[in-house]
């Protein structure tokens, strides 16, 4: 990290802390869809169910936490929603152990879980860009991408063994263990931190709950990037409890296997956050997002044909690897972009209101294919979600914008 600051110390811990809590977050993917169907016995709809419910519950809790957290020091509340989602984690091992693991329970636990990652997203931009200067962004964000890939390359398969060794919720212990680590790693982080603005009102206004949306919807580029990327994300979420129902239902893949199935791409998201700077600098930042953003909507249409056996791992492989290479490049670079247009004193709000967003389409999209899996059958349902995705590069900015003028806030430290 060149010029400008020298976040140094912080930066670093700020990392190990980012790639521990992703660790744990991989090690536990897709562990609630397995342990409401091999603990729980449930169908389909109750999978989609506990991600959608989650979702939508939880992003609506988010809501009034991002003005909230705008007006007051980012590190405290990193390090809150950290042992949130710890402490709410640990519940489901405790009632399994006890015999008494609901799927209330579940969704519940989902609720908070959702509801603390949006807020933590969102306070984790503002601090980054607290430590750096505009210029070091994009390396940050692609070092962070590149941590978060190299977690989900050895996160699953670890997860899967794991599994098979000490039971379905052995993932879950870890990834609250993994959120208690992040929270150590933040806390130390050197506490310096720029006094936020005073709120300009002594209580919060309920059309403050809306400045983040106003935000995003007013940038010329970040409103086609918001709508864009909450449609993408949506589709290509909505997905995967059919693929989970899919593979380790009628297709009979093992756990382990369909943790192989999404780890092993993930060497993709690791190559493309690394080659994001250097196409920035070949061919601006504008053309890398728009053509890496319209190349990720090819390939999850090949989902609709997989099958049984090895053939069917490696397609869901081939098409895991063409889809994260595109996201590794296209993510750091959207959210370098974010970053950049956006004030210091309205970063958390926007970044909240673009996760809550995110949420929402993903909760709403995946019910609403969650009742299509159930009519048309999961892989007719997983084939509409592919086709639909080809039209998603229509919505991505057609041209650069200048930055919004105005200076940044000159922050004092104490």
């Amino acid at each position: 990290m060149g010029s400008g600051k020298q976040p140094g110390r912080s930066l670093g811990w700020l990392r190990a802390a980012y790639g521990t809590s992703a660790l744990g977050t991989w090690l536990a993917f897709g562990a609630f869809p397995l342990i409401a169907i091999r603990v729980l016995h449930a169908g389909p709809a109750q999978v989609a169910a506990l991600s959608a419910a989650g979702s939508a519950v939880g992003a609506a809790v988010a809501v009034p936490l991002g003005p909230w957290v705008e007006f007051r020091r980012k590190r405290p509340v990193l390090i809150a929603t950290d042992l949130v989602r710890c402490a709410a984690l640990l519940t489901v091992p405790a009632a399994y152990a006890l015999g008494v693991l609901t799927f209330v329970q579940l969704l519940l636990v989902s609720v908070l879980v959702a509801a603390a990652d949006i807020t933590f997203r969102a306070a984790f931009g503002a601090y980054l860009k607290t430590l750096l200067p505009a210029e070091d962004l994009l390396l940050a964000n692609a070092r962070f991408e590149s941590t978060a890939w190299t977690a989900t390359i050895v996160g699953p398969p670890l997860g899967g063994a794991l599994i098979g060794l000490l039971g379905p919720v052995a993932t879950v212990v870890a990834d609250a263990v993994s959120y208690l680590l992040s929270a150590l790693g933040i806390r130390a982080t050197d506490g310096r931190e720029p006094r936020p603005r005073p709120r300009p009102a002594a209580r919060m206004r309920a059309g403050e709950l809306l400045d983040g949306w106003r935000y995003l919807l007013a940038d010329p580029v970040l409103r086609p990037l918001f709508l864009s990327t909450a449609v993408f994300n949506g589709l290509v979420m909505a997905t995967q409890p059919l693929l989970a129902v899919l593979m380790l239902g009628p297709l009979g893949f093992a756990p382990w296997q369909y943790g192989l199935a999404f780890a092993a791409p993930s060497v993709g998201g690791l190559l493309g956050s690394r080659l994001a700077r250097p196409l920035v600098t070949r061919f601006g930042s504008h053309r890398v997002l728009v053509g890496s953003g319209a190349l990720r909507a090819l390939w999850p249409v090949g989902l609709a044909f997989l099958g049984p056996g090895t053939g069917g791992l490696l397609l869901v492989i081939g098409v895991e690897l063409a889809l994260i290479l595109c996201c590794g490049v296209f993510n750091p670079v959207c959210a370098t972009c974010r970053l950049e247009r956006l004030p210091a004193d309205r970063v958390v709000r926007a970044l909240s209101a673009w996760s809550v967003t995110a949420k929402a389409s993903t909760a709403l999209l995946t019910a609403l294919w969650g009742v299509l899996g159930g009519v048309l059958g999961p892989r007719t349902a997983i084939g509409l979600a592919g086709v639909l995705l080809l039209a998603t590069p229509l919505l991505l900015p057609r041209r650069p914008a200048p930055l919004p003028a105005g200076p940044e806030p000159a922050p004092t430290r104490r």
